[in-house]
């Protein structure tokens, strides 16, 4: 899989959904099958996944890499969903977004047998959504074995999500510098934090 040809496939739309965003649209992606199929077999063959218990994928475009990467790589796969999408007893988290502020919650028996997790979502903006399920699965004790995106909106979100999930983990990811190994792929160490196809590479 060719990141050069991945990022031919993602849209951006500025000033959506509210003035002074820039949305970047990964779901034109979804319709090159090969394209997809070699993405997530190269993010299920990550250390982030093979040495997860299971995989958290984050409401709403992060359940459909995640579900991929859980089937493929065999890991239970737990549903973190926006408030008043759950029943049942939930932990949640709020964070901050570019426009505004969400919830994100999970079902507390759904992570009861598993100790550490993959946290697998569409973007890294803001790192915020990322790092309200870093803290909520710290909140409960767990372990993160890093968080897995298909594209970084900028660098700064690259260096600033970074530094972000990996706050309250006792790591040295935050103090050092994030290397680009290759052209769009970044890894975020000890965490291990994933991120592919950071569009200002390009």
């Amino acid at each position: 899989m060719s990141e050069r040809r991945l990022i031919e496939y993602l849209d951006s739309y500025p000033d959506f959904p509210e003035k002074g965003v820039l949305f970047r649209d990964v779901l034109p992606l979804l319709q090159e099958p090969a394209l997809v199929k070699g993405l997530i077999n190269k993010l299920s063959a990550l250390k982030i996944i093979k040495t997860a218990d299971a995989i958290v994928a984050i409401d709403a475009r992060g359940f459909i890499f995640g579900t991929a990467i859980a089937l493929i790589s065999k890991k239970p796969l737990i549903a973190a969903r926006k408030v008043g999408k759950l029943p049942g007893e939930l932990i949640c988290n709020s964070y901050h977004l570019e426009y505004g502020e969400n919830t994100l919650c999970i079902q507390k028996k759904s992570i009861k047998k598993y100790n550490s997790f993959g946290i697998v979502d569409d973007l890294l903006a803001t790192g915020g959504t990322a790092s309200a399920i870093e803290k909520l699965l710290l909140s409960q004790g767990k372990i993160i074995t890093g968080l897995c995106v298909v594209v970084v909106g900028t660098v700064e979100a690259m260096y600033r999500g970074c530094s972000q999930f990996v706050e309250g983990i006792k790591s040295t990811c935050s103090k050092q510098t994030p290397t680009v190994q290759t052209p769009g792929i970044l890894h975020c160490f000890p965490v291990g934090g994933f991120f592919i196809a950071p569009h200002s590479q390009y």
